[in-house]
């Protein structure tokens, strides 16, 4: 196409110009010698003049149009042309190289020869004008198409662009459709793969679960089966029992008969003095005699000795309890004491070990002295104090029965063959009238018992122990602090008010209130606090009694740290931020908490606005807890 374009295209306009000059130069030259051929014949000067006019002119008029219509690529589509006229304008310079020296030398010039060069001119001026309009449409007919060959092409580019690209799309989509595919396929074999293991897995765990289900019921069967039988059993073991002891009672009752050491049984000591009442003793079988009752009365006379052997034996051990739990008071108060030197998991081993002997212990409280029930109390509160969760996991049925023994106290039925007493005894540990040892036993119920209903009744007793000084003393001396801290978090939400009535009983200004809060100071407690500011659906009233206490431990620079660990500054600010304007006491106990741990406004920390709401707080918060006092009672 390119091709065809330059063999349709003009010749240079160098030559055109070129050939104008050449016939400008030979009209010039011809018009030279007509002037010269006037002057030289006067005769014909008329006629010459009229025919050099026209000439003149048609040779004037031949050149401007020539010149200014003349196509530019006449010379480039016509073979014979350019030699017709580069041959004309070298006869021309020839002609006009020659008339000069012949006008010169021989002014002979016939006007027949001038009309014979104006008619071959005027032929070529026709020839060339034909030439001229054949050349401008066929021009105008290769512009016009060059014109639509070139928007064509044109077109025709984009297209090829166009489908260029539209192929390169095409290819990047049928690359990533492929690659799509491929995907799709993995996913979908990896899917109905899992599938396939997810639905063997289900079936595989139903056929366990209906295997560990008819195992249950099975066992259920057997385990029914089995309490019958040892219901059974346990009833047999009793009259076997039963049967044994009555038949030691004859054995014995034979033996003593049969011996006849009457001797020995005059050398007694008055048994008089010991048992009031007379003694009578029936034979329980049909070769027992009673000529001899005091073979009997031997018998329980060695019985009541033993029992009074036992309780010297109780007050042996009676001291080494107070020993012990005095010791390990006075090393939760000093750290120093060599008792640390002991590897770590040897007071938990050995409490683990006293623990079941200590439970076993309450059946013959009833028989010992009520001075030594305070002691026994006091090292079992310690005994269960050395245990962690991991040892009490194990020892659960035997703590939950020391807490219920503590609750319900422990009544001692006398057998029939006792001699010094014939009505049952009991004793009384969490309704005792004795105030240690009713202060004790609440805080072992708080240690044991998980039943909510002995909680409340544990907390309520505690509760009012603690409004005297002795009560308060108590609770400092068996640091009992981390005791009911325990039991205040979000799952005992009947329970946290009474906790938190102990705690501001507690918080009061007495001269234990520096004591109680240096053992509120730890992390566990201050944890505690945060997780109950955090709970959305905390009550009002809690929220206040506790802000009454974390208002006095925010005076102890110290605890600032611990405030900051658990983020409860934060906490309070939120709070604060969220609460109703109506619960006044409770927004200025948050802002006096803010004050003293330095997270107050600017304002709040002026001098002269400092010390009235410091006392507006102060009375406030006594406020507070006379009416939480007035609640309590």
């Amino acid at each position: 196409m390119a091709d065809s374009r330059m063999s349709l295209q003009p010749a240079s306009p160098s030559v055109t110009l070129l050939e104008k000059r050449h016939y400008n130069k030979a009209l010039r030259d011809l018009l030279r010698r007509i002037r010269d051929a006037n002057s030289q014949l006067e005769i014909t000067d008329e006629h010459i003049d009229d025919e050099v006019c026209p000439v003149q002119d048609s040779y004037t008029y031949l050149y401007t149009e020539t010149d200014v219509s003349l196509p530019s690529h006449l010379i480039s589509n016509s073979c014979s042309e350019p030699s017709f006229v580069m041959s004309g304008s070298a006869a021309i310079k020839q002609t006009k190289r020659k008339p000069q020296n012949t006008s010169l030398r021989s002014p002979n010039v016939f006007p027949s020869e001038v009309h014979d060069i104006y008619e071959e001119l005027s032929e070529i001026y026709q020839k060339l004008q034909q030439e001229r309009m054949s050349q401008q449409e066929y021009s105008l007919q290769l512009k016009r198409r060059e014109q639509s060959l070139l928007e064509k092409e044109e077109m025709l580019l984009k297209h090829q662009a166009t489908l260029s690209k539209i192929k390169d799309v095409e290819g990047i989509v049928h690359e990533k459709l492929r690659i799509m595919k491929a995907q799709y396929d993995v996913e979908v074999k990896q899917l109905s793969d899992a599938l396939k293991e997810k639905i063997k897995e289900n079936k595989r765990l139903k056929s366990s679960f209906d295997t560990l289900k008819e195992m249950n019921d099975t066992l259920k069967k057997q385990l029914n089966e089995v309490s019958e039988q040892n219901k059974k059993l346990e009833s047999q073991a009793r009259k076997v029992q039963s049967r044994l002891e009555n038949l030691q009672r004859k054995q014995s009752f034979l033996t003593v008969q049969k011996s006849k050491e009457i001797a020995q049984i005059v050398q007694l000591p008055k048994p008089q003095n010991v048992e009031k009442k007379p003694v009578s003793i029936k034979p329980k079988g049909p070769g027992v005699s009673s000529a001899h009752p005091h073979s009997s009365v031997r018998h329980r006379l060695d019985q009541a000795v033993k029992v009074f052997n036992n309780i010297q034996v109780y007050k042996l051990v009676t001291i080494l309890m107070d020993w012990l739990s005095e010791s390990e008071s006075n090393r939760g108060r000093d750290n120093s004491l060599p008792m640390d030197k002991l590897p770590t998991n040897y007071l938990q081993e050995k409490s683990a070990k006293v623990l079941p002997v200590i439970v076993e212990q309450f059946q013959w409280m009833p028989l010992v002295n009520s001075k030594l029930h305070y002691s026994f109390m006091r090292f079992s509160y310690w005994t269960l104090r050395q245990l962690d969760n991991r040892t009490q996991s194990t020892l659960t049925s035997t703590i939950r029965r020391l807490g219920e023994e503590t609750f319900k106290g422990v009544i001692y039925h006398p057998g029939e063959e006792s001699v010094l007493e014939d009505k049952p005894r009991s004793v009384a540990f969490f309704k005792s009238n004795n105030f240690p040892l009713r202060f004790i036993s609440t805080l072992v119920i708080l240690k044991t018992v998980t039943q909510v209903d002995y909680l409340a009744q544990a907390l309520d007793s505690l509760c009012m122990d603690l409004k005297s000084d002795e009560g308060r003393s108590l609770f400092l001396e068996f640091q009992a602090v981390p005791v009911v801290v325990d039991l205040l978090h979000v799952s005992n939400r009947g329970l946290i008010s009474s906790i938190l009535d102990i705690l501001l009983q507690l918080s009061m200004e007495t001269r234990f209130l520096q004591p109680f809060l240096e053992s509120c100071s730890t992390e566990s407690f201050f944890c505690t606090c945060a997780t109950l500011l955090k709970d959305s659906k905390i009550d009002v009233p809690i929220l206040e009694k506790l802000s009454i206490v974390l208002q006095k431990l925010s005076k102890v620079r110290s605890n600032k740290k611990l405030f900051e660990i658990f983020s409860i500054p934060q906490v309070i600010q939120e709070l604060q931020r969220t609460s109703n304007p109506e619960h006044a006491f409770l927004v200025i106990n948050l802002n006096s908490i803010l004050f003293h741990l330095g997270f107050a406004k600017t304002k709040a920390l002026s001098p002269t606005g400092s010390g009235p709401s410091i006392m507006f707080f102060t009375l406030l918060s006594y406020f507070l807890v006379c009416r939480n006092k007035w609640y309590i009672m």
